[in-house]
């Protein structure tokens, strides 16, 4: 494949389903199924992760379906544990829901041992015989892509494992000049330079060095990074980021972490996302940049092949990148064929789907019609 390609959709079945209602327990029960929606991020001071951002929108959709009766983080008994979390609090909570636990592995091995330092073949076998821990003792684990799924199961786990992608809020990210006007303010951009954004952790995973690398080739173009370091003082690759960034280009800034609530006016703000991370799951941030009008440049992972229904434009290194960003600036029309792929993209991860498919693992573990691991 050539530096540059344009991918198109992988061959993974659609996961979208027609909403059940009434749910099987509200029939066998007479009264809506609850469910205790948990996660661990806010307390380790992750709410920038992907998976703290998972957390609020899970509560939020699932909260919408008229059989559910939606707590969070609660100490009440509730039918159904849904954590998005792997801390310990989850084990200790869940000790009280025996058959009825349901996992969203937000991370996965190569995640973790991504974003960690120190990692040798010890500390390596420790996280994952942990994590192993934390999904058998779950009855469902929810990956968020195919290839997840493929990694978890391979540990192996004995849980069954089922797909369900995240969902993308279209009423909160959308294209508007107005919250592009604001965000442009608010990251004190001056005039009409065109702005190339990128978004996620400050660690080598992200693919920073590309994005660096990429930024020098544009002198005329602003680059800006949006994340912060969720691990701190022991993220991963602390001493080489700190040498990068202090050496970055005069026209690339490391903006820091802001709220999930800025962030539509982030993305408007922006012409291009350049997501170059070298290792991602179900990834927000790009949809998110989509659904705003950005074009979006991928690296070439097989894991989007599986996840993503439509077609998708990728480059495989800083020089694919480089030609990528030049077409996008430099002609309108791919500039707009971009955009359309940015629309399709967005239109596979409808929050109805997301809906439907959690209230059914939910209904299925409440009422003891659990699913069995397939055959491997």
């Amino acid at each position: 494949m050539s530096a540059l390609a344009v991918l198109g959709p992988g061959t993974d079945k659609d996961h979208r389903v027609e909403a059940g209602s009434p749910l099987r327990f509200r029939r066998q029960r007479g009264r809506r199924l609850r469910v205790n929606i948990t996660s661990e991020t806010a307390f380790w001071g992750m709410e920038g992760q992907g998976g703290h951002t998972g957390f609020l929108d899970c509560i939020d959709l699932m909260s919408r379906h008229p059989d559910l009766e939606v707590f969070v983080n609660s100490k009440r008994q509730c039918d159904v544990l849904h954590s998005h979390s792997w801390g310990p609090g989850y084990y200790l909570r869940g000790l009280r829901y025996p058959g009825r636990r349901i996992l969203t592995a937000h991370a996965i091995p190569e995640s973790a041992e991504g974003s960690l330092p120190f990692m040798c073949e010890s500390t390596r076998a420790f996280v994952r015989r942990y994590l192993k821990g934390i999904y058998d003792f779950s009855d469902i684990v929810v990956a968020v892509d195919p290839r997840s799924a493929e990694s978890i199961r391979r540990l192996p786990v004995r849980s069954p494992v089922e797909v369900v992608s995240n969902a993308i809020r279209t009423e909160r990210f959308f294209p508007s000049e107005w919250l592009r006007r604001e965000g442009r303010a608010l990251l004190g951009i001056d005039g009409h330079r065109p702005v190339v954004l990128g978004v996620g952790q400050v660690q080598p995973r992200k693919g920073i060095h590309d994005f660096s690398e990429v930024a020098r080739a544009f002198p005329g173009v602003d680059f800006i990074w949006v994340g912060g370091r969720p691990f701190g003082l022991v993220s991963a690759g602390l001493q080489e980021l700190n040498h990068l960034m202090a050496t970055t280009p005069g026209n690339l800034r490391f903006a820091g972490l802001h709220d999930l609530a800025v962030m539509p006016r982030l993305y408007n703000a922006a012409d291009v996302m350049l997501f170059p991370s070298l290792q991602e799951n179900c990834p927000y941030a790009p949809i998110e940049a989509a659904a705003c009008g950005l074009p979006v440049i991928f690296r070439n992972l097989p894991v989007y092949a599986g996840l993503y229904r439509t077609g998708y434009r990728a480059a495989a290194d800083a020089a694919g990148f480089i030609a990528a960003l030049r077409g996008l600036l430099a002609d309108g029309g791919e500039y707009r064929r971009a955009q359309q792929l940015s629309r399709d993209l967005v239109a596979s991860f409808q929050a109805s789907a997301f809906i439907a498919i959690m209230a059914a693992l939910y209904d299925r573990v409440a009422t003891g019609a659990r699913l069995q691991q397939p055959a491997a």
